[in-house]
C-alpha cells in the first residue's frame, strides 16, 4: 500500500501598515513615486542619523494583536539584526527578536472539518528594506530607498496548517481583521502583504517534522495555492525516491509554475542579534492598552451576525457586503440615509457589482458617497423617478458621484405624473397600434406588455409604469 504523506506549513506573512509616515522618520509610505524620492538621511543609512519610533505603528501593532487573540509585551524593545544587503542600507535591520509586542495568539479559520484554531506563535514590528531594480537591458542592478524604513508587523504562525485551502482561509481571516482594524490595505499586488511559506511533508501518524524548506515570492492567494502544492509534490518525489529533502529558502515561479532554490540555510546565518542602542524600549501602560482595546471596531463575525438579526437580507449578500469593510461602510451609511436594507443591499449587489466589473474594478475603488445612493433610493420610492431612470442616474453616480436630485432636475428626468398628458399619448399610442389591442382582447396578454413599452418610450421613460398601467387597461376594457 502506498505511504500517507500530510502537509506541515507555517507562515510568516509581512504587513506593511497604514501610517502616512515610516517608522523611524518621517518621510511618506505612499506607495508609487519617483525612485528615491521618499527618502532622508535616517531610512537610507546615513552616519550619525538617529532613530525616532512613530507612535502609530505600536498602535497598530498593538491592536492587530488585541484582534488575534495575543498577549502584549508591556516592555519591549528593538533589536539589531545584522546583515550585508544592496537594498538594506544601515547593513542591519531594525526589528525584535527578544521581545516581540505581541505573542501566543490564535485566530479561527472555518474548514471543510469545522472550525480550526491557528496559533500565532508571535507579532513583531520591523522596519522594511529598500528594493532592488535588475536592468537587463543595462546589465546592473539599481536600488530605490523609497520603501526602506517603511513600517512593517510580521506575523509568525505556529505550523498548525494542513493544506492549502488552510493557509487561505487564514491568510483570508488575517486580512479581514487587519483591513477592518484600518492597520493596511492588505493589498497582496503593491507588496503591502506578503507571505512566505514554510513546508513540510511528513508520514501520516508521525511524530516528527520533516525538513521545511522556505517559499518566497508570493504575491496572490492563487500563487501561494499553487506553490504549496508545487512543494508538496516535489518533497514527496525525493523522498519516494530515497533522497533527502535540503533546508533552504526557494523561489517560486508563478508563470512557470516551479520554485528553484535561492540559498541553502544548512547553517542558518548568524544576524549577531543584539539590542538596538539608539531606541528606547517601549512600555505600554494600562491606560494605553485599555485605549486600543476599547477603540477595536465590530470585527466580521459579529457583523455578520447583527446584520441578520437586523437587516433580515439573504446570507450571500451579507458574505459579500462584510467581505470589505469599506462596501460595510458603504452599506451602512446609505441604510442611515434611506432606512431600507433590502433596497441598498439589491443595488449594491446588483448594479455597483455590474459597474464594477464593467469597469474592471476592485471594491475598494468605490468612491461613490453612500448619501447620493441613499437619496437616489428616496427619489425612487417617492415616484420622484422610475427605476428605469434610477439605473440611468446610478451609473452616473457610480462613475462621478453626481448629486441625484441635482442631475434629475438639470436633465428634465422627473416621472410625468400630469394624468392628462399621459392619457393622450396612451390614447395614440391605441389608436397606432390596432393589432395590439386585437391581440389584447383575445386574450393575449403579452400585447399589454407591448404597449407599456411604447408607452414609456414615447415618454422618454419618465412616466409611472403603474400609471401607465392602470390608464391603458380603462382604455382597453372599454
Amino acid at each position: 500500500m502506498a505511504k500517507q504523506y500530510e502537509t506541515v506549513i507555517g507562515l510568516e506573512v509581512h504587513v506593511e501598515l497604514a501610517t502616512k509616515t515610516k517608522i523611524f522618520c518621517g518621510c511618506s509610505t505612499a506607495f508609487g513615486g519617483a525612485p528615491n524620492t521618499h527618502t532622508c538621511p535616517v531610512c537610507t543609512g546615513m552616519p550619525g542619523s538617529l532613530p525616532v519610533l512613530n507612535k502609530q505603528v505600536v498602535e497598530y501593532a498593538m491592536a492587530v494583536g488585541i484582534a488575534t487573540n495575543c498577549k502584549i509585551t508591556k516592555n519591549c524593545k528593538f533589536d539589531r539584526k545584522n546583515y550585508f544587503y544592496p537594498d538594506n542600507p544601515q547593513n542591519y535591520q531594525i526589528s525584535q527578536l527578544y521581545l516581540p509586542i505581541c505573542r501566543d495568539g490564535h485566530v479561527d479559520i472555518e474548514t471543510e472539518n469545522g472550525v480550526k484554531s491557528i496559533g500565532i506563535h508571535e507579532i513583531h514590528m520591523e522596519e522594511d528594506a529598500g528594493k532592488l531594480i535588475h536592468d537587463e537591458w543595462e546589465d546592473c542592478s539599481l536600488v530605490d530607498f523609497n520603501r526602506s524604513g517603511v513600517p512593517l508587523i510580521e506575523i509568525v504562525s505556529e505550523p498548525d496548517m494542513r493544506s492549502a485551502d488552510e493557509v487561505i482561509a487564514y491568510l483570508e481571516k488575517l486580512r479581514l481583521i487587519i483591513q477592518y482594524l484600518g492597520a493596511s490595505d492588505c493589498k497582496l499586488n503593491e507588496g503591502s502583504m506578503r507571505a512566505d511559506v514554510n513546508l513540510s511533508v511528513r508520514e501520516v501518524g508521525a511524530k516528527e517534522y520533516g525538513t521545511r524548506t522556505e517559499m518566497k515570492n508570493l504575491n496572490s492567494f492563487k500563487a501561494i495555492a499553487r506553490a504549496i502544492e508545487g512543494e508538496k509534490a516535489r518533497q514527496i518525489d525525493l523522498i519516494e525516491d530515497g533522497k533527502e529533502v535540503v533546508q533552504e529558502t526557494r523561489r517560486w515561479n508563478d508563470d512557470k509554475e516551479y520554485s528553484y532554490a535561492m540559498r541553502s540555510k544548512e547553517d542558518a546565518q548568524d544576524y549577531r542579534y543584539f539590542p538596538e542602542p539608539d531606541l528606547a524600549p517601549v512600555v505600554i501602560s494600562d491606560e494605553w492598552l485599555s485605549r486600543i482595546k476599547n477603540e477595536q471596531p465590530e470585527f466580521r463575525d459579529a457583523k455578520i451576525k447583527r446584520y441578520k438579526e437586523e437587516y433580515g437580507i439573504p446570507d450571500y449578500d451579507i458574505d459579500i457586503i462584510t467581505n470589505s469593510k469599506h462596501l460595510a461602510d458603504i452599506f451602512e451609511e446609505t441604510i442611515e440615509g434611506c432606512g431600507k436594507p433590502k433596497e441598498v443591499s439589491n443595488w449594491l449587489m446588483g448594479d455597483t457589482m455590474k459597474l464594477m466589473k464593467e469597469a474592471g474594478q476592485d471594491v475598494e475603488d468605490i468612491k461613490f458617497s453612500p448619501n447620493n445612493l441613499a437619496k437616489l433610493i428616496n427619489m425612487i420610492d417617492e415616484g420622484v423617478i422610475n427605476r428605469t431612470v434610477g439605473k440611468e442616474v446610478f451609473a452616473k453616480i457610480f462613475k462621478e458621484d453626481v448629486e441625484p436630485e441635482q442631475y434629475v432636475k438639470d436633465n428634465g428626468l422627473k416621472v410625468v405624473n400630469d394624468e392628462g398628458a399621459l392619457r393622450s399619448t396612451i390614447e395614440k399610442i391605441v389608436a397606432d397600434n390596432p393589432q395590439s389591442v386585437e391581440d389584447y382582447k383575445g386574450g393575449k396578454k403579452k400585447a399589454m406588455g407591448f404597449l407599456v413599452g411604447q408607452t414609456m418610450k414615447a415618454m422618454k421613460g419618465q412616466a409611472d409604469p403603474a400609471m401607465i398601467n392602470k390608464i391603458l387597461k380603462e382604455i382597453l376594457d372599454k
